[in-house]
């Protein structure tokens, strides 16, 4: 994999579920259906002759280009979500996501305040959770999403164990 420039030598990642492809694919429908829906509504008005003043060019141009980002963006989320993995090291947890900007965010478990899981509607459908790390740096994005739903709760303990017995020691 062409990560070995920021993978610290050695790790041995665990992936998320590959259902995760689904719950991305719910949420690129939503968000980019409905904007290339609005984004379209300048050319109906101007087939539909209420709108004289949008030049037809534009109105075309604008949703066609919309969509083809949309499209391009729907073709890139089964790779981002297999770009997504984690390790669980002695004294940090590793979160790596990314296919053209990669990131490799590491949390030591002392730095660690709670440990959170949420669910949303068609996670719970597919049983699938995200993991939420929380630190006392409020800039901390640090989050596992598409995890199953017993992996999320069993990392959820183990973190919040491991958390606790660092932070004991200080």
């Amino acid at each position: 994999m062409p990560t070995e420039a920021i993978d610290p030598p050695g790790i041995s990642w665990l992936r998320v579920s590959p259902k995760y492809v689904t719950v991305r694919l719910v949420e690129w429908a939503f968000g980019n259906l409905i904007a290339v829906a609005v984004l379209s509504l300048p050319l109906v008005f101007r087939l539909a002759g209420w709108w004289e003043w949008v030049p037809l060019w534009l109105a075309i141009t604008v949703p066609a280009v919309t969509l083809l980002l949309a499209v391009w963006r729907l073709l890139l989320i089964p790779r981002q979500v297999r770009a997504i993995g984690y390790a669980e090291r002695d004294d940090d947890l590793l979160i790596r996501s990314g296919i053209f900007f990669q990131r490799t965010l590491v949390v030591p478990y002392g730095r660690m305040q709670y440990v959170d899981i949420g669910v949303g509607p068609v996670e719970r459908g597919l049983g699938l959770c995200t993991l939420k790390l929380h630190t006392a740096s409020a800039g901390t994005n640090a989050e596992i999403p598409g995890l199953p739903a017993d992996e999320g709760a069993r990392l959820r303990e183990q973190l919040s164990a491991r958390g606790a017995a660092r932070l004991a020691g200080l």
